[in-house]
């Protein structure tokens, strides 16, 4: 049975700010989900999100206040071994809040995952990768401040594939400031952007055009999310992809893009599509529809981070790879050993569960009072 569910705020900052076209980030409110269980097994899980409200419908706050609230209400004292009808029964219950439900999901599969004895992604059909490729985002906004960091990166062989983030400035400005990373960085890496919805359809096919021109690779969410039939025209429009973040909302947003061929490559997150299972069916739907797939991240911490692992590690094709750099944008460590990226990748854990071990007393020292 699930003896209680706890919901932590921990307010981390990050080692520079982090500059994104709705927010600037200068701390990371990580917001965790501890559930405990009657047979003295314990799971955890995260719910973390970008930019406040600016970004999306759901909060830290708001998170918090509707699992204690709501969620937890249903949920204690109800099988605990019985993921799937825990989550039935939210998805039934409970409109909307993705996030929330993604870190309830995490956790419980946490919890039944190391009550077998094995690691979450057997519970996910079974890894068929033990390393994810990890993307950095280059997000300062200084474009020789950004170069230098992308090449600190690549002597430290932590990360060959930048994304940058853009749409605050005039499209111009943005795509020369692209570009001059791109040619001081040349064949030793891929660069990307991601424009986070602040293009008009106008403003993108110029921008896109000078980029494609210039090498760049992926083009992440140009125009806003609701705007679909823009989505598809630049799609259509251009060699370079184009690949849909915030559009997707889990598995009917998945399917409705790729009915009308709608994007060339998805974005899988696992707190935006409401879950590991919801993220994993975006990711089937793309499959079947000749849809790129790219691991894509909402800046969670480790628990996330490797929730996300174990889920991407599990899917057949992951040919635009990952962004788990999560917590390496932070300036304090909440796991006993940190997850393990080295040679440009993130090493998937491979203990019981998500095979992490949390440090309870930075955890502690960290939680919002």
């Amino acid at each position: 049975m699930i003896h209680s569910i706890e919901t932590l705020l921990l307010d981390v900052p990050t080692i520079r700010p982090h500059k994104l076209s709705v927010a600037t980030m200068n701390t990371q409110t990580l917001v965790l989900v501890h559930v405990r269980c009657a047979d003295g097994i314990e799971g955890w899980g995260e719910a973390t999100t970008i930019g406040g409200l600016a970004y999306g419908d759901e909060s830290p706050e708001s998170v918090k206040v509707n699992i204690d609230t709501h969620i937890a209400p249903l949920l204690v004292d109800t099988d605990a071994r019985n993921v799937a009808a825990a989550m039935s029964r939210l998805r039934r219950t409970i409109r909307g809040n993705r996030f929330a439900k993604c870190a309830i999901e995490t956790a419980l599969l946490d919890a039944q995952a190391k009550r077998l004895g094995v690691p979450l992604s057997e519970l996910l059909g079974g890894r068929l990768r033990d390393h994810l490729p990890v993307a950095w985002t280059l997000a300062s906004g200084d474009t020789a401040r950004d170069i230098a960091e992308a090449e600190r990166m690549l002597e430290q062989r932590r990360h060959r594939v930048f994304k940058l983030k853009i749409g605050l400035r005039p499209v111009a400005e943005d795509v020369a400031h692209v570009l001059a990373i791109k040619r001081a960085l040349g064949d030793a890496a891929s660069v990307r952007v991601d424009v986070n919805q602040a293009w008009s359809e106008l403003d993108a096919m110029a921008g896109i055009a000078a980029l494609q021109d210039g090498g760049v690779e992926l083009i992440e969410q140009p125009v806003r999310a609701e705007n679909s039939a823009a989505l598809k025209r630049l799609s259509d429009s251009f060699t370079v992809p184009v690949m849909a973040d915030e559009a997707l909302h889990g598995p009917d947003d998945a399917l409705a893009i790729a009915s009308g061929a709608g994007a060339d490559v998805f974005a899988v997150k696992i707190a935006q599509s409401g879950g590991l299972r919801p993220a994993a069916e975006v990711a089937a739907i793309a499959r079947l529809a000749g849809i790129g797939l790219y691991g894509g991240t909402m800046l969670e911490g480790p628990v996330g981070t490797a929730a996300s692992a174990h889920l991407f590690a599990t899917f057949d094709e992951l040919a635009f790879g990952t962004e788990l750099f999560g917590p390496l944008l932070l300036t304090e460590e909440i796991l006993a050993k940190p997850l393990e990226y080295r040679d440009f990748t993130l090493k998937v854990p491979d203990g019981p569960g998500l095979g992490i071990e949390l440090d309870l007393e930075k955890i502690a020292a960290l939680r919002r009072r």
